[in-house]
């Protein structure tokens, strides 16, 4: 009953509103009128569901995170009816224009996600409620700022760093800062995080981020920062915590009725079968756009041959992952797209299946992956490996011919293990393989083009804002 009042209640106050004349900073949610009244823990209960409610839009299944890391990978394209078609298409062209409408609702989309996060810890500091609550409290904001922050700096480079609630007036002042700023506010907050934040087994609310959760953020920031000393510390302190485990089959990972399970790290919670919950949005988006199942589907994140070839013959998560097509009237299509969040079982609601599905943002194969990554031990990969039931990297039966060193390794496992993740583009970006990888197979990108393009109406808005070159 409390995570099902939990998921409620997020969707009760995550609704967020924005306006054209209001500075991108000055993004309120709709509930700020009540936020000069938190007093009682109720209160601030209700803000931090607000705070998480954020991760909805933020990973939407087309979310800035989905078009990133899939879109303008080798992983996916799309075939989306709904929406500007050119700006749709200008992600995996490498088009990007600034006046693209998608990127300035991303860039507003973190920016109230932040506020949401911002206004908590503001108003928890002279809050009079005990020290641990409220250390519990703004450990959690910072995870989430954290998040959207390192999120933010991998789209688009330098952004405006705000960790106050700002009036509309105050927000002009506030220019993009340097990357290596925002990376040490990153840093900041999840150091926070990771010392106030419970381990995962005192975690009483589904969703509820965990000391795990923080640290498995900051390895992977250490790792896009080069510091893989410090990444490996902080990653083998979440594997010698004794909370995470891969399950025993990666199709026992996936389905409507699978949640928190002891490999999930930090997942989104949804609430399947009600329109008015937080239903999760991923089977529909994710399936073809065709009625086939009875609904019609988004057309997003449509498999590209690329991906289905990467997978070895004898690899079982290709067939956990992908769908090699459908059946139409007796015809099949051959078109492959992704069947992790399939809920075949889904109530319909106005031609949309309202899917249970949660999704995972981190989890513990990621974990594993990373730590070979930071280590160059195998060790750790070949768990993710022997899982799949696969050759170990090092056996005579392993695919060296391919992929000759562990560095190429990691790329091959980490691209099938979280396939459609939304992991690709950062990962190549991390390793500085995006460009040879990508426009090797036709990719029109360039070094300039590893960053998003601040959108023209923040900078017609506040005319010192500076754009990335190349835009």
């Amino acid at each position: 009953m409390k995570s099902l009042k939990y998921i409620l209640t997020f969707c009760l106050v995550g609704v967020l509103a924005s306006s054209c004349r209001e500075s991108f900073l000055e993004l309120k949610p709709l509930s700020n009128p009540t936020a000069d009244n938190f007093r009682t823990k109720d209160d601030f209960e209700l803000a931090v569901n607000a705070a998480y409610a954020s991760l909805y839009t933020v990973y939407n299944p087309e979310g800035a995170v989905s078009y990133a890391n899939e879109q303008m990978s080798d992983n996916a394209i799309v075939f989306n009816i709904s929406g500007i078609q050119a700006d749709k298409w200008q992600f995996k062209d490498y088009s990007l224009a600034t006046a693209n409408t998608m990127i300035y609702q991303f860039w507003q989309d973190f920016y109230k996600a932040i506020f949401n996060a911002n206004i908590v810890l503001n108003k928890i500091e002279g809050a009079s409620l005990d020290a641990s609550y409220k250390d519990g409290v703004k450990a959690q904001m910072m995870f989430l700022r954290g998040l959207y922050y390192y999120n933010m700096v991998q789209l688009w480079g330098d952004v405006p760093l705000v960790t106050t609630p700002l009036t509309g007036e105050e927000s002009y002042g506030v220019l993009r800062s340097p990357q290596a700023a925002v990376y040490d506010q990153i840093k900041k907050d999840l150091l926070f995080a990771a010392d106030k934040l419970p381990l995962a087994s005192a975690i009483t609310i589904p969703g509820r981020a965990s000391k795990g959760a923080a640290q498995t953020l900051l390895g992977k920031v250490y790792l896009t920062l080069g510091d893989k000393t410090a990444a490996a510390s902080v990653l083998k302190e979440v594997y010698n915590s004794n909370q995470y485990s891969l399950l025993a089959n990666y199709s026992d990972l996936w389905g409507p009725s699978v949640k928190n399970t002891k490999e999930s790290v930090f997942e989104i919670q949804f609430l399947g079968g009600n329109a008015s919950a937080p239903y999760s949005r991923y089977y529909q988006s994710f399936y073809p756009n065709n009625n086939f199942l009875g609904f019609y589907g988004g057309g997003m994140n449509q498999v590209t041959d690329d991906l289905w070839n990467e997978y070895e013959t004898s690899d079982p998560r290709r067939e956990v992952s992908i769908a090699p097509g459908y059946n139409n009237a007796g015809t099949f299509i051959a078109q492959k797209y992704p069947i992790k969040w399939t809920d075949t079982k889904a109530t319909q609601v106005g031609g949309n299946p309202l899917s249970n599905n949660n999704f995972m943002v981190l989890r513990y194969a990621d974990v594993l992956l990373m730590l070979t990554e930071a280590t160059g031990d195998a060790t750790y990969l070949n768990q993710v490996r022997t899982r799949a039931k696969l050759p170990k990297f090092g056996e005579a039966a392993y695919p060296s011919a391919k992929y000759a060193t562990l560095d190429l390794a990691i790329e091959h496992e980490r691209r099938v293990e979280l396939a459609i993740e939304f992991q690709r583009w950062f990962d190549l970006k991390r390793t500085n393989r995006a460009v040879t990888v990508l426009s090797a197979k036709g990719k029109a990108i360039n070094q300039n083009k590893l960053l998003w393009p601040v959108p023209q109406i923040v900078r017609t808005q506040n005319s010192a804002i500076t754009q990335n070159t190349g835009y």
